[in-house]
This record gives C-alpha cells, sequence and structure tokens, in this order.
C-alpha cells in the first residue's frame, strides 16, 4: 500500500514546517508548500518534496495539486496552514490590507479545497485540515480583520464538511492558541504601522508588545510542535473530531469565551492585555500607558 500523499501550506516555517517534519516522520508522502521554496532547503534534505506555492496566485495553486496528482496519483490530506495576522485598528487599517488578509487567510485556502475536492471525490476519500486558530473563537482589541478572516474559516469549514461527508471528506478545524513562532512579530509590525500613531497608539502598544512576547521563548506560547502533533493525530485518525483545540491555555481562553457575557468576556480581555502588554513593555524598557478603562462586565 503506498504511502499517504499530504499537501501542507505554509510550510517553510513555524506550525507549517513542523507539520511536514512530523507526517514524514511517521512515513506520509509529504509536499511542503510555501512561497519562497529556498526556505525549505533543511526539508528537502530530509526527502520532503518542496514546492513553490503562493495561496493567492491561480496557476501557482494549480500547479501545485497537478504536480502532486502527478507523481501520486491521489492526494489524501490537504492542511492549509498558510496564512497571516494583519492587526489594526479598523479605522486606520487600509480596506486594500483588508483585503489581502482574506485573499490569502480565507480565499486562498478555499481555492485550493476547490481544487483537490474532484480528486478526493473520485477517491471516495481525503481529509481537509483547515489551520484557523482560537482567534476563530474569540476577538481581541486591534485585531478585528484577522479574526474576521479566521470566523470566516471557522463557518466555511462547518458548512463544507456537511457537503462533503457523503463522499467520505472529512473536515477538521485546527485553533492553536500563542505558538513560539514568527507569526506574532509580523502581526506587531503590522500593527504598528498601521495604529502606532494614530488615536489608537496606547492600545497599539500593548497589543504589539503581546503579539511580540509569543515569538519568544515566553511560558504563555507553545512550541510549533505542539501543533503539529495534533494536526499528525487528526490526519491519521479513523474518525477524526471536528475540531481541536491546541497549545498551552488555549482551552481556558475558547471556554472563558463561551461561558461569559460578552462584556465580562471584553473586560477580561481588555485586562489580561494591559497587564501582559505591560511586562512585556517594561521588560523591553519601553514606558507604560494605560490602555482606555475596560468596559464593565454585563449581559
Amino acid at each position: 500500500m503506498p504511502a499517504p500523499a499530504a499537501l501542507v501550506t505554509g510550510g517553510s516555517s513555524g506550525i507549517g514546517e513542523a507539520t511536514c517534519r512530523r507526517l514524514h516522520e511517521l512515513g506520509w508522502t509529504v509536499y511542503a508548500a510555501a512561497r519562497r521554496a529556498d526556505r525549505m532547503a533543511d526539508l528537502a534534505a530530509v526527502g520532503i518534496n518542496t514546492l513553490a506555492l503562493d495561496v493567492t496566485d491561480e496557476a501557482s495553486t494549480a500547479a501545485a495539486v497537478e504536480r502532486i496528482i502527478a507523481d501520486q496519483g491521489r492526494i489524501d490530506v490537504l492542511v492549509n496552514n498558510a496564512g497571516y495576522g494583519s492587526y489594526g485598528a479598523v479605522e486606520d487599517v487600509p480596506l486594500s490590507e483588508a483585503r489581502y488578509q482574506f485573499e490569502v487567510n480565507v480565499f486562498g485556502l478555499a481555492r485550493l479545497i476547490q481544487l483537490v475536492l474532484p480528486h478526493m471525490r473520485r477517491q471516495h476519500q481525503g481529509r481537509i485540515i483547515n489551520v484557523s486558530s482560537i482567534g476563530g473563537q474569540i476577538h481581541e482589541p486591534l485585531g478585528a480583520w484577522y479574526h474576521a478572516t479566521k470566523f470566516a474559516v471557522e463557518g466555511l469549514s462547518d458548512s463544507l464538511r456537511v457537503e462533503v461527508s457523503p463522499f467520505g471528506i472529512d473536515v477538521v478545524v485546527i485553533e492553536p492558541g500563542a505558538i513560539r513562532t514568527e507569526w506574532g512579530s509580523i502581526a506587531a509590525q503590522n500593527l504598528r504601522r498601521a495604529s502606532a500613531s494614530t488615536a489608537y497608539k496606547q492600545q497599539a502598544e500593548y497589543v504589539a508588545a503581546v503579539l511580540e512576547s509569543t515569538s519568544d521563548r515566553t511560558p504563555l506560547a507553545s512550541p510549533p510542535d505542539v501543533v503539529a502533533n495534533v494536526i499528525a493525530r487528526a490526519a491519521a485518525a479513523r474518525r477524526p473530531r471536528t475540531r481541536y483545540v491546541a497549545g498551552r491555555g488555549a482551552r481556558v481562553i475558547v471556554s472563558a469565551r463561551q461561558l461569559l457575557p460578552d462584556r465580562a468576556f471584553d473586560a477580561l480581555i481588555s485586562n489580561a492585555y494591559r497587564m501582559i502588554g505591560s511586562r512585556a513593555a517594561r521588560a523591553k524598557g519601553a514606558a507604560p500607558s494605560a490602555l482606555p478603562s475596560s468596559p464593565g462586565a454585563g449581559g
């Protein structure tokens, strides 16, 4: 029996790279895909196939799927991991940037799903694993556009799961919490570019400090291997769960959102960002300033 074939997007670093390595260790035929194939030389060196793929480019996505079908004759698992965080106040972020984040995080993901589904239907077997975030269940200050994309991934995945179930295809959502990758520093850069010198600058200072802290060896964040192991488990399970929450503290945060009224959660998240952001800012030698008062808890 040939090894199952998996396509993993965002394979050049972080969760994507760790997932490629874990699936390869388990005997899968892995295709790691990212915009910059040169950053995946270490993966190629251990026998993982690498592909240059830009999820916002139609020709690029089609060529990647065609390559796998030509090589393997099938595709068993698609791991939609590519994505990025663009933070900033809704008032400050240009709509062009908001649209691009949807292109990467939602429409690029959806196009790859469209491309693999005919092959999975023909096989009457397949698994689509969409890497969302606990950000698809909760909200943060200055993260509206990012959270909008992740809420969209959650809704798309739920409807898709019902649509493709009759064809033997599973749809799984992975919801990581804070993970130690370059994602946090990139999100913080985008945030500062958008809102560091606007009316939202006080909030931006703290939120950026929190985001940057996840790129360090902080106890608040988990290593990418934690998520990679969960993805590998979801890929191999006979009957996978529809959702997996991964990472230190992630389940507690999601549970708090489910249990608390809206304004109570608003107060919780604002106070947490003030405390963590102030501590991180002091550690970097920045002068602390206050976030606006948290809304009172209520219904």
